[in-house]
């Protein structure tokens, strides 16, 4: 049986290839933001993590693997399948109103600190060359957000908290009503002083209410 001194260099090693892997995708991801899929190589994207070439081909072994990989790293900031635990739907009878802010704060989070406007302009420009890079964006991302939610919709609904007989269209409609004025405007390049784009927080109350207004219980 090995000991545990004997364990600790796989551990190391484990921790040490983590890093490397998350330099790379950083590298990547910053390079695929800045130049595009078709500006981007794998020759580059050593350069930018400060590792060979070979590592990166090693690790990866095209520039598609690449770049599926840093999606994933880049939706994985957002986790979506932890979120019904992380935010505790009520579904023993609690507010609504407080998982539907704390839902809507996690997601405000992600949008401003991962890059999402860059990456979903991005993803859009280089779908009408390569169909993938959308539908992988749709199934590493936007899916399991849904799917994480319409389940936390529905526990909701069973529990007797709201009424809500279509939990996966009413979760695409209540992330339709903040997207629309947090993220798409962004993705326009739209002025932010544009009378008509209201603040954040109002946005955030205004989709609670008209949500619930549908979907209270009773």
């Amino acid at each position: 049986m090995a000991s545990p001194t004997s364990s600790r260099p796989v551990s190391v090693n484990s921790a040490v290839r983590a890093r490397s892997r998350a330099k790379i995708l950083s590298a990547a991801k910053e390079l695929f933001l800045e130049d595009g899929y078709d500006g981007v190589n794998l020759e580059r994207i050593a350069t930018r993590a400060g590792v060979a070439r070979q590592t990166v081909y090693n690790r990866f072994g095209s520039k598609d693997a690449v770049f599926r990989a840093v999606m994933e790293y880049h939706w994985g900031n957002l986790d979506p399948g932890a979120l019904p635990s992380r935010l505790a739907a009520p579904d023993n009878g609690g507010d609504p109103a407080v998982f539907l802010r704390q839902f809507t704060q996690a997601l405000l989070e992600f949008i401003d600190t991962t890059g999402q406007v860059s990456f979903t302009r991005m993803v859009i420009a280089e779908s009408r060359r390569a169909p993938w890079i959308a539908e992988e964006f749709y199934r590493i991302g936007k899916e399991p957000l849904i799917r994480a939610f319409t389940a936390c919709l529905r526990g909701m609904d069973e529990a007797g908290s709201i009424a809500c007989p279509h939990p996966e269209l009413a979760a695409h409609q209540f992330l339709g009503l903040i997207q629309e004025f947090v993220l798409w405007p962004h993705v326009m390049a739209i002025p932010a002083d544009r009378p008509a784009i209201p603040a954040t927080d109002v946005v955030v109350e205004e989709a609670i209410a008209m949500f619930l207004s549908r979907y209270r219980a009773g």
